[in-house]
């Protein structure tokens, strides 16, 4: 897993130091969970396509999360999201993937190790709560697709969520509210069988904000590191 980078030319010659790890590890699948550019460079078509060449390097199965950077702090949000998902959508490689029917085409969902995994549109910048016009169908889907994953995720091992947002910074306007009832009320229905995996804030953090709900935060820019995880008896462990 990884996130938040490649922020610079510099820090895309990094990843591809990294994505030569990766080659080199017997993983299952890898997955980032966005923001693959800072807000001038990620808003830009030929940044998306490098990315989008540069990740075909990975030799593994690759799921790609929307970040915030690539349409929300853009100056034309929804044109930049059409983009990636030209770029994107559709593009996931070698796992029984799910996609969720309607517009909202980054809403993934797979199985592995006994859990269920889910991807989720939710966005930095305070999810974009700013334009409720955008805000409100979008979150819709989002909790429509997380509850069908969670409904699922009860017969077996657990539920993973994979996001860009750090869903724990609380503004005057809070973008996240309404996600963190839900996860607390996932935390209380399967407590220790929830995992929440996002980016957003640059930091590593493997701990537990909401009862029951283990939360791995990844590194992000200035540093391209990617964390290697296991599905143990525990549950997703970082190695």
């Amino acid at each position: 897993m990884l996130g938040d980078t490649p922020y610079s030319e510099a820090e895309a010659e990094r990843l591809d130091q990294a994505i030569d790890e990766m080659n080199a590890r017997p993983l299952d699948f890898v997955v980032h969970v966005g923001d693959i550019g800072n807000a001038r460079l990620a808003c830009t078509d030929a940044w998306l396509r490098a990315r989008k060449a540069q990740f075909a390097r990975i030799r593994h199965p690759f799921i790609l999360v929307p970040g915030d950077n690539e349409w929300v702090d853009c100056r034309q949000p929804l044109e930049r999201l059409k983009a990636w998902r030209s770029l994107f959508c559709f593009r996931e490689k070698g796992l029984a993937l799910q996609r969720q029917p309607g517009e909202y085409c980054e809403h993934l969902r797979w199985e592995a190790g006994g859990f269920v995994f889910v991807t989720l549109n939710v966005q930095g910048s305070n999810n974009d709560v700013r334009r409720p016009e955008e805000y409100a169908p979008r979150m819709n889907a989002v909790f429509a697709w997380l509850d069908a994953a969670a409904a699922l995720a009860a017969n077996r091992r657990g539920l993973v969520v994979l996001m860009q947002a750090d869903p724990f910074i609380v503004l005057p306007r809070d973008g996240f509210a309404e996600l963190r009832e839900r996860l607390a009320q996932l935390g209380r229905e399967m407590p220790g069988r929830v995992v929440l995996v996002h980016g957003d804030t640059h930091l590593y953090r493997d701990d537990e904000p909401i009862p029951g709900v283990h939360r791995i935060a990844v590194w992000g820019a200035p540093l391209t590191r990617w964390l290697e995880t296991d599905i143990t008896a525990e549950g997703l462990s970082v190695r």
